[in-house]
């Protein structure tokens, strides 16, 4: 962890959410998200185990305090986009980790996004009935 900060910062992203990650060294281990605990913010195991890959993956689970807020999407983009900050901060912190999380494609921001409508359609690729005749 660099000496010149108490904290390391980080932002991750998926679809349209955005995560701003903190990690401090030494304090406790736990992880916040907008105030609350990640159970209480995502409320499905599931989603809280995303938020915790990148810690475990680094064996820096006991080590690191996250501060995470997170805006915009849903709530499964949103536990990806901690994941994606947490990870980018873990390799500040620790340059060591990064062949690891790189492998597992934490570090990889995923471009899938929704796609736009089209003039025409009903949907992006649903067109209406045609018929012959």
């Amino acid at each position: 962890m660099p000496k010149n900060s108490d904290y390391i910062t980080a932002v991750g992203r998926r679809k349209t959410s955005t995560a701003s990650v903190r990690i401090l060294a030494g304090k406790d281990d736990s992880i916040r998200i907008n105030g609350k605990t990640p159970l209480e913010y995502f409320k499905t195991r599931d989603r809280v185990d995303v938020v915790e890959e990148a810690l475990k993956k680094a064996e820096s689970t006991n080590v690191y305090s996250v501060q995470a807020n997170v805006s915009g999407g849903g709530i499964s983009s949103q536990a990806g986009a901690v994941r994606h900050a947490i990870a980018r901060a873990l390799i500040k912190a620790e340059p060591g980790t990064r062949k690891t999380l790189k492998a597992l494609g934490y570090l990889t921001r995923d471009p899938r996004a929704k796609e736009r409508k089209k003039p025409g359609l009903k949907k992006a690729r649903k067109a209406p009935q045609w018929s012959k005749r």
